[in-house]
Parts: C-alpha cells; sequence; structure tokens
C-alpha cells in the first residue's frame, strides 16, 4: 500500500448509549478512531421521489490496518468526512492481509 496516497484525514464514529441525570437513554455518536484514508467518490446521485430532491452519495474510505480497524462493523460505526457523516454500508477487509480496509458508504440522510 502507498501511504502517499492517504491524503485526507477522517474520523470513525461509534455509535453509543449514553444515560443522562434523570435515567433517559439516547443514542449518540462518540469519536472512536482518526487516521488518514484515500477517497473515491461517486457523483451524487440526486433523486425524486414524490418531490423530494435526495442526495445518495456514496464514498469508499481505504485505511490502513490496525487491531482498531479491525473492530468495525457497519451497525455501530459510522465516517465523518468533511464535516458529512456517511453509514458503512460493507467492511472489506482486502484478503485479509492485515494490510488495509476498505470501508463502502453511503451519506447520511438527515
Amino acid at each position: 500500500m502507498n501511504i502517499g496516497l492517504l491524503n485526507v484525514k477522517i474520523c470513525i464514529l461509534k455509535s453509543e448509549v449514553e444515560t443522562d441525570a434523570i435515567g433517559n437513554r439516547k443514542n449518540v455518536w462518540n469519536e472512536y478512531y482518526t487516521c488518514h484514508a484515500t477517497v473515491s467518490a461517486e457523483a451524487g446521485k440526486e433523486e425524486t421521489s414524490a418531490g423530494l430532491v435526495v442526495d445518495n452519495s456514496k464514498a469508499d474510505f481505504t485505511i490502513r490496518w490496525c487491531q482498531k480497524v479491525a473492530a468495525i462493523e457497519p451497525t455501530n460505526y459510522r465516517v465523518d468526512f468533511g464535516g458529512e457523516q456517511y453509514n458503512i454500508s460493507a467492511v472489506n477487509h482486502m484478503n485479509y492481509r492485515n494490510k488495509c480496509v476498505k470501508l463502502s458508504c453511503e451519506k447520511v440522510r438527515r
């Protein structure tokens, strides 16, 4: 892996449940791991459905392998890149050689 291509900084967020002072529970996204990545993105696709414009942008982030990255799964983790958040749809361990991991992501709808 050519580390010179890891030219953007991303933050991986983890979903956790927090309890406030009176016992209410809520789901929050806390910073889990920050690293450099290579980004390959598709052009933003916008679909109109019932008069709404929806942004379905997709991006692939390739990062170096480490123990924290090996624990990433699509259901509890999310990527923050450039102020935008992306849900992880697939984690590709690249033939399990422990060199790099590719995260296939979709932009979060808000």
